[in-house]
């Protein structure tokens, strides 16, 4: 038999007075602050690299953006029949091999040739232009296209319009990482002082919930940073080409989008642990979230509307997701196995 033991017994040797609180309270948020410090230190060192991984889905998407910009400029400039289209099929082939992208500028065919000449002259074929100058002339100048590896390229770099904008970024990315890197010791720190108040099963439940909890917040930033980010920008990019905007991108912008989507994906997939515990505490069933099914998928779109920049392929590669995670849950929901409620009332002292 086991021995029967109320609550208050449970707690009777642990009992501390508002100041003791408190007191323990300082105690952990002072242990939190210094390990998030600890973090950030450690980030200043990784801040550099964390703003290149950051820049990177952009500066993709940026160079496909002129890669189709450069399809569009040789088939106008060769042409779509004949020789002229073999010739283009080769060029961009040739250019994508190399990582390469075009630029419309305009030159004098007299300084062109000057140079040429200087640089190969026993290459260049012998032309004459007229003795005047044709330089300043509109109609004297010609229309070639520029070649430049996309990495090279000032179009695909991220811009700032303040001395002190990069620091501020650089300062972003190291708080961020030393934010991840403490996030585990700071969350120690909480449960600490929260878990000397709750019920040997009250804890199980943290026990069990926060580490799947985590997980499912880094895997939907994860797949939002890693299948998301293109599709999103190429949408965006093609929507401002449609309106004949020019692509300008700052980076303290770009950081906070990287940052909005991300975040709100997280969140997103937290669904199924929310399911599967309003259920196990018997507020919702899992027949009733079967029975309200089309309910909850029109609030999982309007919960991914608001939690995605206003543009419809976030917001449709969120809610996709949640859609099936919906379902899942329903599954968890009915299929997981509860505790025995002997085992409840042993943990509890009151079996």
């Amino acid at each position: 038999m086991t021995h029967k033991q109320s609550d208050e017994d449970l707690f009777a040797d642990s009992t501390m007075t508002f100041g003791e609180h408190l007191e323990e309270l300082r105690i952990c948020l002072w242990r939190a602050i210094l390990g998030l410090i600890a973090g950030i230190i450690i980030g200043m060192f990784l801040g550099g690299q964390v703003v290149n991984l950051i820049q990177r889905p952009l500066t993709n998407a940026l160079s496909h953006y002129y890669q189709r910009e450069t399809e569009a400029k040789i088939a106008a400039l060769t042409g779509q029949n004949g020789d002229n289209a073999k010739n283009e099929k080769e060029i961009l082939e040739a250019a994508k091999s190399r990582g390469m992208i075009a630029d419309d500028v305009y030159v004098d065919p007299r300084e062109l040739l000057a140079k040429l000449d200087t640089a190969h002259p026993q290459e260049l074929p012998n032309i004459q232009l007229p003795e005047k100058s044709m330089q300043g002339k509109e109609d004297g100048l010609i229309h070639i296209l520029l070649w430049r590896k996309s990495a090279d390229d000032p179009r695909v770099h991220l811009k700032s319009f303040s001395v002190w904008e990069g620091f501020g970024i650089y300062v972003k990315a190291a708080f961020l990482v030393g934010l991840l890197l403490a996030s585990p010791w700071i969350f120690y720190q909480i449960w600490t002082f929260v878990a000397a108040g709750l019920y040997p099963h009250e804890k199980h439940y943290v026990h069990f919930y926060l580490p799947i909890s985590i997980g499912l917040f880094f895997f939907g930033a994860c797949v939002a940073f890693s299948f998301v980010f293109e599709p999103v920008l190429n949408f965006l990019f093609s929507v401002n080409k449609w309106l004949g905007i020019d692509l300008d991108p700052r980076i303290s912008e770009w950081i906070g989008f990287a940052l909005i989507l991300p975040v709100g994906f997280g969140i997103g997939f937290q669904l199924p642990l929310v399911m599967y515990f309003l259920e196990r505490v018997g507020i919702v069933s899992a027949g009733m979230f079967a029975k309200h099914w089309k309910i909850a998928v029109l609030l999982i779109w309007v919960l991914a509307t608001l939690l995605t920049p206003p543009d419809p392929f976030s917001q449709f590669f969120l809610g996709i997701p949640l859609t099936f995670l919906y379902f899942g849950g329903i599954l968890l929901c009915k299929y997981v196995p509860r505790r025995r409620s002997g085992e409840w009332r042993v943990e509890s002292g009151e079996g």
